[in-house]
């Protein structure tokens, strides 16, 4: 897999995109020991209906509602963080939505899990735009090579979707494998990147 122009600095890596930087900060789920507060939105996307989440540290969580819904989407976001005291903020995602899907600027992610989610969830940055890998991959690339299960449970939980491209993962046989919010956006995200990719090649 093609390497970013990565920075690190402890918990904060900065990844240098085309058009873009994502700041990524990390915390082990572990680590949270009092209540911290989530504000969340609904916005229209080129894939539909999102949700975006936030804390004051940056977005930490995005998902899609077309096939789910977004009343069992919402659910399923706010059981990840039981310390967390969730706002409804329109206001807060117009900080936001311009970056998220104009993918300009500096996006700035709060990404919460476990060490290994972690580390599973940045290995997919290392996935070039416009293209795919697989579960071993990603395992190979973390260095547990026998881990392909537990990598793909991991991909599954990733807490921000598009964002942290999880759909840019796919099956050893080439099948699309599953996607935690639909196939259907599944394959908008990736026909949407396919053409983004091959109009900068012109």
């Amino acid at each position: 897999m093609r390497h970013n122009q990565n920075i690190h600095d402890g918990r904060r890596t900065l990844i240098q995109k085309t058009n873009h930087t994502i700041e990524l900060l990390e915390q082990d789920s572990l680590t949270i020991k009092s209540k911290f507060q989530i504000n969340y939105s609904w916005t229209e996307s080129p894939f539909g209906s999102a949700l975006v989440m936030s804390t004051d540290r940056g977005i930490c969580g995005m998902a899609f509602a077309d096939e789910l819904g977004s009343e069992e989407v919402l659910k399923d976001m706010t059981q990840r963080w039981p310390k967390a005291k969730f706002i409804h903020d329109e206001e807060r995602l117009l900080d936001f939505s311009d970056s998220i899907f104009g993918l300009s600027g500096r996006i700035r992610l709060h990404i919460i899990g476990s060490s290994f989610q972690i580390k599973v969830w940045k290995a997919l940055f290392e996935i070039p735009d416009g293209q795919v890998s697989t579960y071993s991959d990603i395992a190979a690339a973390i260095d547990q090579p026998s881990s392909a299960h537990a990598v793909g449970t991991a991909i599954g939980r990733n807490p921000i979707s598009f964002l942290i491209p999880c759909h840019r993962v796919i099956q050893k046989s080439g099948g699309l494998g599953g996607y935690h919010w639909g196939l259907t956006i599944k394959k908008s995200l990736l026909a949407f990147e396919t053409a983004r990719f091959e109009s900068n090649l012109k």
